[in-house]
Parts: structure tokens; C-alpha cells; sequence
């Protein structure tokens, strides 16, 4: 049995007006020390580090880019784009930690599960994800993800506790989240990156199959990023420059430092620019 029955309830119990110690969570009946089952055995698709990769949210689509990986959004890419991938492995993007207000399914999420807004993203709040309503939604994505043939997830905004969430969430809830979508990712043969969320590296790594990161240059956090290529996990970096005049000029900066991450120079807007640092 991959789970122990405490992991499994301790999945369910964490509720909006926990007051439980950080470390422990509710099961119900009083708080209990968070003790993790082991991870799900992952997918099929185990990337290893170094790998070349493409990642697209805006403008029109370039499927011609020569990487073994696209990172693309799983609910507005297109058919026809998807259709011209398939040789490719397709990692699909999807918030996990944020209400969004445009997104076909975002109806059906409660008010109740609804905390602060994202700074400098219109329409998207922190989602609190302890509700078991919620979770069930987020499954659903990844059936979604299923469905359309993605080899993989990008679960965005799963650092919530790190930031103004307006919704108390600590950072004992996140890990229980982020190792629960993780499994549940794995279980439908999807592999799983983890995005962001530095500080529960070294506690997330056997749960993920890359981490993908923003900035870790410019913020000087690339080093933190090590264990998962010391488990010979892709690290996928972002490095964005403010506009592309001045990207090889990013690139020559950045590049010679990055060790074995996959590191691209992109726009902020995620458009089909790139730059990959060999």
C-alpha cells in the first residue's frame, strides 16, 4: 500500500479555520503531526535533467522549435497546435493554487474557497485548495489533461502559503496539497513538475519530476535548485528580459553560470521567443 491510512485522511482535513501548530494538521477529531505516505511511482515520461524544452502562452503558436518538450497552456492551445506537437512530449500548464475568472470551469469553485487576489494578475485570486470541493475540481483538470493527451502538468501558484493568500494557508497545508496533486498527477500517468515554491525543495523532490523556476538568476536562488538535479531532474529556468533588443546580451550574462538547468530567455508575455542556454 503506497499510503498509510493516516497520509489519506490527513489529505481531507485541513479546513479553512484550521488552528492547528505549523507541522501538524486536523484529522478530525484534533491536530496530529503531518506525517507523509511514500510517492506515487511516477509516469511513464520521466524526463532527465538537461532537458530541451519550449514554453508558449501568447502570440501565434511556433511548433518548429527542435526540443523534446513543449510547455503550453492545456485549456487555450488549440487543435491544430496540438495536433502539430505530437512528436513532441506536451506539458500542459494549469493553475492549481488560483481561482481564474475567465477559465470555462471557473464557475462551479465556491466563493467560500476564494482568498486575496494576485497581485498584478487581474482575475485570479489564491485559491484555497484545503476544501475538498476544490480538490475535486483540480482533479478534474487533471482528467482534463488526460483527455487531451498531455504527458505532463505544470501546476502553477502551488506556493500560496508563501504570499498574502488572505486565506491562512501555512506552509504544512502546502506540502500536503502539493504531494497530494503530485500523486494524484502520477496515478493518472502524468508526470508533474513543481513550480517555484524554493523553500519545500528538499521536501518535494522525490514527489516531482523537473522543477520549473523563474528567475532563479536574477534572485540569485539558482543554487537551491540543486537537488533536483542531484536526483538528475530536469531544472527548467525562465529568465525574462525586458525587451528582446536586449535578450543575447541577457543570454551572455546568464548562461555561463547555469550548470546543467535548462534555462531559457523569454519575453514576460511567454510569446514564441526564445533564447536556450546550451
Amino acid at each position: 500500500m503506497r499510503t498509510t491510512l493516516l497520509a489519506a485522511l490527513l489529505l481531507t482535513a485541513c479546513a479553512p479555520d484550521e488552528t492547528c501548530p505549523e507541522g501538524q494538521v486536523d484529522q478530525g477529531d484534533g491536530c496530529v503531526d503531518y506525517v507523509p505516505g511514500d510517492p506515487e511511482p511516477p509516469a511513464s515520461w520521466t524526463p532527465a535533467a538537461g532537458l530541451s524544452w519550449q514554453i508558449q502562452f501568447s502570440g501565434k503558436m511556433d511548433t518548429t522549435v527542435d526540443v523534446e518538450a513543449y510547455d503550453v497552456d492545456l485549456f487555450d492551445t488549440p487543435d491544430d497546435v496540438w495536433d502539430a506537437l505530437s512528436d513532441r512530449k506536451r506539458i500542459c500548464y494549469v493553475s492549481f493554487g488560483s481561482w481564474e475568472d475567465w477559465r470555462d470551469d471557473a464557475d462551479p469553485f465556491p466563493e467560500e474557497a476564494l482568498g486575496a487576489k494576485l497581485d498584478g494578475w487581474p482575475g485570479e485570486r489564491w485559491l484555497d485548495y484545503r476544501l475538498p470541493a476544490v480538490k475535486d475540481l483540480l482533479a478534474a483538470r487533471l482528467d482534463v489533461a488526460v483527455a487531451r493527451g498531455c504527458d505532463g502538468v505544470d501546476p502553477d501558484n502551488v506556493d500560496g502559503y508563501a504570499n498574502p493568500n488572505g486565506l491562512g494557508l501555512r506552509a504544512t497545508d502546502q506540502l500536503v496539497f502539493n504531494r497530494w496533486f503530485a500523486d494524484e498527477a502520477h496515478k493518472r500517468g502524468l508526470a508533474v513538475g513543481l513550480k517555484n515554491d524554493l523553500d519545500q525543495i528538499e521536501e518535494l523532490v522525490d514527489w516531482f519530476d523537473w522543477q520549473l523556476n523563474e528567475q532563479c538568476f536574477q534572485y540569485d536562488e539558482c543554487a537551491r535548485l540543486d537537488p533536483f538535479l542531484d536526483a538528475d531532474k530536469p531544472v527548467l529556468n525562465i529568465e525574462y528580459t525586458p525587451s528582446w533588443s536586449k535578450a543575447q546580451a541577457r543570454a551572455d550574462e546568464v548562461c555561463p553560470t547555469q550548470g546543467g538547468k535548462s534555462t531559457l530567455i523569454k519575453l514576460m508575455e511567454l510569446g514564441p521567443e526564445r533564447i536556450a542556454c546550451p
